[in-house]
């Protein structure tokens, strides 16, 4: 049966079915590489009462963040942070937007700024869709 994901905590679930039942499931459940299901996540499942098992991802449903878009502004705009602004980490966006623009008086600052914005440029473009949302959108890594 298809459903889509209603919650995932890393432990323990809630699946909408087709049917219009509600079914729980345990991350143990899901089969493949896939440790980490966000809301709203097709999926396919065996149901077993009020239980779903052999959990299959269909299509992820990622979030409005594309990492792609944050590649780019890391790549064109990075001693300024935006790229951090547009991934919701305010605070480390501040901190460059700082070191990037009153920082380039000492020079170090700035070119520090430069050096790890290239470098989470490409972070951004080798990691997989799932660990850049498990990192950057749904967890709070903020940097590297």
């Amino acid at each position: 049966m298809r459903g889509k994901v209603l919650s995932f905590n890393g432990s323990t679930g809630l699946i909408s079915g087709d049917d219009g039942k509600r079914y729980t499931f345990a991350a143990l459940d899901l089969v493949g590489d896939s440790s980490y299901v966000p809301a709203g996540t097709t999926v396919d499942f065996e149901p077993e009462g009020s239980t779903a098992t052999s959990i299959y991802v269909i299509s992820m449903a990622l979030g409005d963040k594309n990492k792609y878009v944050a590649a780019l502004l890391a790549f064109f705009f990075g001693c300024l942070g935006i790229h951090k602004f547009y991934l919701g980490k305010t605070t480390a966006g501040i901190i460059m937007l700082i070191a990037g623009t009153a920082g380039w008086i000492l020079i170090l600052p700035g070119f520090l700024c430069a050096c790890i914005a290239f470098i989470e440029t490409i972070i951004y473009l080798v990691k997989s869709d799932q660990s850049f949302y498990e990192d950057y959108i749904a967890g709070d890594k903020s940097w590297f």
